[in-house]
């Protein structure tokens, strides 16, 4: 290697490795007031108005059907151009995603009718600035994070010219704000969804550059309160939990879950644990928190809401969420492993390989599990923690990296049809006829 070779290797380096300061932004210094938002301030039905439900992925008890397939118990279907791992989610009368076109290189948000399915609005919230195809996984897209509002306002995140941008859009589809939050280094793509507080959103960026937790106020977009997070990339969304005591936000990633004060975002605790980089939303129930991952490590945790390690185990369960009845835990691994363990002490009631590969969240509703698979293979599965018992096994489309929504008697996937070049994506609102 001769002395050129040599110089422009150690400029390369640091620029690989570039980290950009955080600026934290403190709620007395923002002067943002952060309100309840009354029941009476909006009729509208938040049937599904965030990542996995804004509930952990647990819907009421609806009755909804155990069997279809892309001509049997279609309520309908709607076509979604571009590509993206936005899940659905139903508000009032609209299902909404966000999506992406390669060929135009925009980043959209899309409101379907929730009775039938026709389109209602369709707004792009980016034209260009779309990261490098290396600094996209190759299983992701450039519209990965799900949408989510209260009721009034839609809010989606996105990475774009090398920062992640926050728009806030009306109920009719008008882009009433956008907010540069921060710069963000791309090794993988941008994966989190936002969560709603109260009249905040709050919004996770974990990466090498330097990642940071921030609070938007839905009405205006501007920022609340912004915290720094350190320098490993990951891909975790947070979660808003309750103990009866206070309200906390909590995520994993940088090899530890951490929990903030939602009003603030000032750290409340922190324990080491799984790995760097995560994935999947923490879930809740009787004061434990649950979450696995990751990578390079691998671990299952149960955390107190005081930030106590209670139980763990060396099982990864990456991409998926896992979900939780009350007394059992549910999980599918990459590789097509479902697993039930005890919620108390982490035992393991049963292992089942169901095949398949999966990507996206498992959702509950009556005692029944549904999860699809990355082959477009949709399991109903008892939610039992004697034994396991799948009860169905349908099939639509032929991928889904989304996770679905329900609401009311429907449950609507995003799905993939066709192969390469040919492939498309549609929405199926599945119901009972």
């Amino acid at each position: 290697m001769n002395w050129k070779h040599l110089w422009f290797l150690l400029i390369l380096v640091p620029a690989c490795n570039r980290v950009t300061p955080v600026e934290e932004i403190s709620i007395e210094n923002s002067g943002i007031l952060i309100e309840e938002i009354e029941d009476a301030e909006t009729s509208i039905d938040l049937a599904w108005s965030q990542w996995r439900g804004g509930s952990e992925g647990v819907a009421s008890n609806e009755s909804l059907p155990t069997k279809w397939s892309e001509s049997s118990n279609v309520r309908w279907s709607a076509d979604i151009p571009g590509r993206g791992h936005s899940s659905p989610i139903v508000v009032g009368d609209l299902v909404v995603v966000g999506t992406a076109t390669k060929d135009t290189e925009q980043q959209w948000v899309i409101a379907y009718d929730r009775e039938d399915g026709r389109e209602r609005w369709k707004t792009p919230v980016h034209t260009g600035g779309f990261p490098s195809t290396r600094e996209v996984h190759r299983k992701a897209t450039n519209a990965n994070g799900t949408v989510a509002s209260d009721g009034n306002t839609f809010v989606v995140a996105h990475l774009n010219s090398d920062r992640v941008w926050v728009t806030g859009l009306n109920v009719d589809g008008e882009k009433v704000w956008q907010t540069d939050i921060g710069a963000f280094r791309s090794k993988f793509g941008y994966a989190p969804s936002p969560v709603i507080y109260k009249s905040l959103a709050i919004v996770a960026a974990d990466n090498g550059g330097g990642g940071y937790l921030v609070g938007i106020e839905l009405k205006s977009g501007k920022i609340a309160w912004r915290v720094a997070r350190g320098t490993a990339g990951s891909y975790s969304s947070p979660a808003i939990i309750s103990d009866g005591e206070r309200d906390q936000v909590v995520i994993t990633g940088g090899d530890r879950m951490a929990s903030y004060d939602p009003t603030s975002g000032e750290l409340i605790w922190e324990t080491p644990c799984i790995a760097e980089a995560t994935c999947g939303t923490i879930v809740s129930s009787n004061g434990r928190l649950f979450a696995s991952g990751g990578y390079p490590d691998k671990e299952t945790v149960a955390i107190s809401t005081n930030g106590e390690l209670l139980w763990s185990h060396r099982t990864k369960i990456y991409e998926p969420s896992l979900i939780i009845d009350g007394e059992n835990i549910f999980a599918f691994s990459d590789d097509g492993i479902a697993y039930c363990w005890s919620a108390e002490d982490g035992k393991t009631n049963w292992k089942k390989r169901v095949g398949g590969k999966f990507s996206g969240s498992p959702v509950l509703s009556n005692g029944l599990i549904y999860v699809a698979d990355l082959s477009g293979n949709d399991y109903v599965i008892r939610a039992s923690g004697e034994q396991y018992e799948m009860v169905a096994k349908n099939q639509l489309g032929d991928d889904c990296y989304a996770s679905p929504a329900i609401a009311g008697d429907a449950i609507i996937f995003r799905v993939g049809v066709g192969q390469e070049n040919k492939r498309k994506e549609k929405l199926y609102c599945i119901a009972a006829e």
